[in-house]
């Protein structure tokens, strides 16, 4: 056998090649080019997925920051000097009380257009805060106390820097007496602008200074559990029978062409499903957190079901062979040994279908969970709203303080999908197995 020289050059139809050529040479720089300009252009796409993502944060977060705070006025008040019947706190004359109080911290002789452009500072629920305070301490009838009362929508907005006191007078929402009324209260310590617990604690109210998203946290909480209870177990259970015992027919392959489909419609068709359906012909409640879940599980079911039917097969066939070898039966075998190590994928998408289903607006709107609704829900028979239809109330309402409780909530929102997102991925690395 001749050795193999190493000048050895390959030949092709037209003749032997030169790999040393210049138009080989040429060639290998065009490939090159080209590859360079391929991850050039793939920097580029991420590049400008990072710049519109940033853009997004950082136009709610200069938008939305200043919800976070809310302006605040210390007021002190002698309720031992009121005329208040302890055994019906409820029915004195509360508001009265509160602005006499308020005139009183003033230290000037007020007359009634100067009463109102004062009292205008605070927010109008002033007197039934003070009452609620009292209804949970009485002991604050004995003497004087302090109670830091939310400043009104345009005073907060003065106090933030939004309004412009350069402009004429008629044309912004606070006067300039009542821009002098501020500063001298500012001028004597009693102004303060704390985080605004507020936001996360309150119920919903007409009045920006008192909203918050109690009540929308509260029942995006209750649909979720509705929607989790439904989807997961009936979603595992169609995945299952479809995957390891329903024959391969013509049936089973239109379902599976159904479930596959259902994961593209869009969300309002789900709506008007459950509209039609489960407020129309099952007379359940409107605007219920049971209707909204009931309606988010037909949307995640596709989701889990697809999902567990890819995670079912991941399972080495050796595990199930290893199950049959020592007698288990086939249900067995799925229930012990497969769906266990299958479960961490099953996890993940659940929670990221939750996660999608939690952003949805259209469906619940189509059902009524726009309401304006003053109380968190305690059930999900009770009416309630969730953060995206809170969200559209806000976006929808004419006062300037609203602009800025939207982005919050936006960010709130975006900050559960960061969570749920982030608790799917440490499940998968945590618990996923590599055969």
């Amino acid at each position: 056998m001749s050795a193999v020289s190493d000048s050895f050059t390959p030949s092709s139809p037209t003749g032997p090649v030169d790999w040393k050529s210049g138009a080989m040479a040429g060639r290998r720089k065009a490939r090159y080019a080209a590859d360079r300009r391929l991850q050039i252009y793939g920097m580029v796409a991420i590049a400008f997925a990072l710049g519109f993502l940033a853009t997004l944060i950082g136009t709610l977060t200069f938008t939305g920051y200043r919800a976070f705070t809310q302006t605040m006025a210390t007021v002190e008040i002698d309720l031992s000097q009121a005329e208040i019947d302890r055994s019906d706190i409820m029915g004195a004359n509360w508001r009265n009380i509160v602005r006499d109080a308020l005139v009183a911290q003033l230290g000037e002789d007020l007359a009634p257009p100067q009463q109102r452009d004062y009292f205008g500072l605070f927010t109008s629920s002033a007197p039934f805060l003070v009452r609620d305070a009292v209804l949970r301490d009485p002991s604050l009838l004995d003497g004087p106390a302090r109670f830091v009362i939310p400043m009104s929508d345009p005073l907060d907005q003065l106090a933030k820097g939004q309004v412009n006191t350069d402009l004429p007078e008629n044309q912004r929402r606070v006067n300039d007496r009542q821009v002098e009324y501020f500063q001298q209260l500012e001028q004597q310590g009693l102004i303060s602008r704390p985080f605004n617990w507020g936001l996360f604690f309150n119920a919903d109210s007409r009045f920006p200074e008192l909203a918050g998203l109690a009540g929308a946290i509260s029942g995006s909480f209750w649909l979720l559990l509705v929607c989790f209870l439904i989807s997961f177990p009936v979603g595992i259970a169609a995945a299952i029978y479809l995957e390891e015992f329903a024959p391969k027919n013509r049936l089973t392959d239109l379902i599976e062409i159904n479930i596959n489909n259902l994961a593209a419609v869009p969300s309002v068709v789900f709506g008007l499903l459950g509209l039609a359906v489960f407020l129309g012909w099952f007379g359940l409640p409107r605007s219920a957190p049971l209707v909204g879940g009931m309606v988010l599980s037909l949307m995640t079911l596709p989701t889990i079901i697809i999902v567990t039917r890819a995670a079912l097969p991941s399972v080495p066939s050796s595990i199930r062979e290893a199950a049959l070898g020592i007698g288990a039966s086939k249900h067995e075998m799925i229930f012990h040994h497969v769906l266990p190590l299958a479960m961490p994928s099953i996890l993940t998408g659940t929670i990221i279908g939750l996660a999608q289903a939690l952003g949805e607006t259209a469906p619940l709107l189509l059902i009524g969970m726009n309401a304006f609704i003053t109380s968190p829900p305690a059930g999900v028979f009770e009416a309630s709203t969730a953060l995206p239809t809170q969200i559209y109330i806000w976006a929808d309402s004419p006062e300037r303080g609203f602009v800025a409780r939207t982005s919050a909530a936006i960010l709130v929102l975006l900050g559960f999908l960061v969570v749920m997102n982030a608790i799917a991925i440490f499940l998968r690395q945590r618990f996923e197995r590599r055969w």
